[in-house]
């Protein structure tokens, strides 16, 4: 059984012709591309709430004195900044 399903799609006439202009310069069809572009919003909107969530968590005063700790390791040969 597929997975896929139907769904009619009304589009302002503009949003259509760069649709099928921009599916055409990708070499997809309209309904692959159109696909396409609904997954990375998804996937985009889901990273969106992922990186809220892990922000409401943070612990500010933790993190500083993470960075203001002494100790550490100098940069090993090729990961300095500017390489």
């Amino acid at each position: 059984m597929s997975d896929l399903t139907t769904y009619p799609l009304r589009l302002p006439r503009s949003i259509r012709a760069g649709v099928e202009l921009m599916s055409k310069r990708d070499g997809t069809s309209i309904n692959q591309f159109v696909s396409i572009a609904v997954a990375e919003k998804l996937a985009m909107m889901r990273a969106e709430t992922y990186f809220a969530e892990r922000s409401a968590r943070a612990n500010l005063d933790a993190f500083d004195q993470i960075m203001q700790r002494a100790s550490g390791e100098a940069p090993r040969a090729g990961d300095e900044v500017g390489h």
